[in-house]
């Protein structure tokens, strides 16, 4: 080959070179040009996420020897549900009602104990006549029950308890105690009463069993007792005398 062949050549591969080094920043002009951001991964493509996360999470076991600082054996409280906290509240508040209720029971019987006590009692055994047999046949039912509108032993008002023992004497008596306060003779005053007269008003009927005393059907609570005349409240009343 001679020098100038030599020289043909060298200037074709160093022309190639050229256009090489030109196309390249071209190429990349283009791509900058178009948007497109070509990049390659230097590092390993990271598996996808195996997690099922709507799964049921599930409770490991440990060694029975295994020591987790005493968080072992605390004792940790359970909590109410607003349902059970309010069967709570209802239980306490029925159990102090009833306290209350037989706290209030045991006080009405004591005081009741206390008023029989308080008055004088009256030997009837010593009384004769019609009256006062009515009188002591009344007294035995000291302790029945108070009911609204009865009239026999198992439950009577005032006026049901005097016209249901007068009837064992054959003497019939209008039903409430406003009438009752106008039957028979009229008696002038407390001092001239006799047991088996009836004191009444339009509010309260009683029998007069002597020493200032009546035998009387009161409430619910206190049923039939013997008191004294403080039961009409400082009301007036009749006397009257069927006997």
């Amino acid at each position: 080959m001679n020098i100038k062949q030599i020289v043909s050549t060298s200037a074709a591969v160093v022309a190639a070179g050229a256009m090489c080094v030109c196309v390249a920043p071209a190429a990349f002009a283009d791509s900058a040009q178009s948007g497109t951001v070509v990049s390659s991964r230097s590092f390993p493509k990271a598996g996808s996420s195996q997690t099922n996360l709507l799964a049921e999470s599930t409770s490991t076991s440990t060694d029975d020897g295994s020591n987790w600082g005493g968080l072992e054996n605390l004792d940790v409280p359970q909590t109410e549900s607003p349902a059970e906290k309010q069967a709570a509240l209802e239980a306490a508040q029925k159990a102090a009602d009833e306290a209350a209720a037989a706290q209030t029971a045991a006080e009405e019987a004591a005081s009741r104990s206390e008023q029989r006590t308080a008055i004088p009692q009256v030997d009837l055994g010593k009384m004769t006549g019609s009256g006062a047999e009515l009188a002591k046949y009344a007294t035995q039912f000291q302790g029945s029950p108070y009911v609204a509108a009865g009239n026999t032993p198992s439950g009577w008002d005032c006026s049901g308890f005097v016209q249901y023992v007068f009837a064992q004497f054959g003497i019939s008596l209008p039903r409430s105690s406003g009438a009752q306060a106008t039957v028979g003779t009229p008696v002038g005053s407390i001092a001239e009463a006799q047991p088996g007269d009836i004191l009444a008003n339009g509010i309260h009927a009683a029998i007069y069993i002597g020493n200032g005393q009546v035998i009387n059907a009161l409430n619910p609570y206190q049923g039939t007792q013997i008191t004294d005349l403080s039961v009409f409240g400082g009301n007036a009343y009749s006397i009257r005398r069927v006997m």
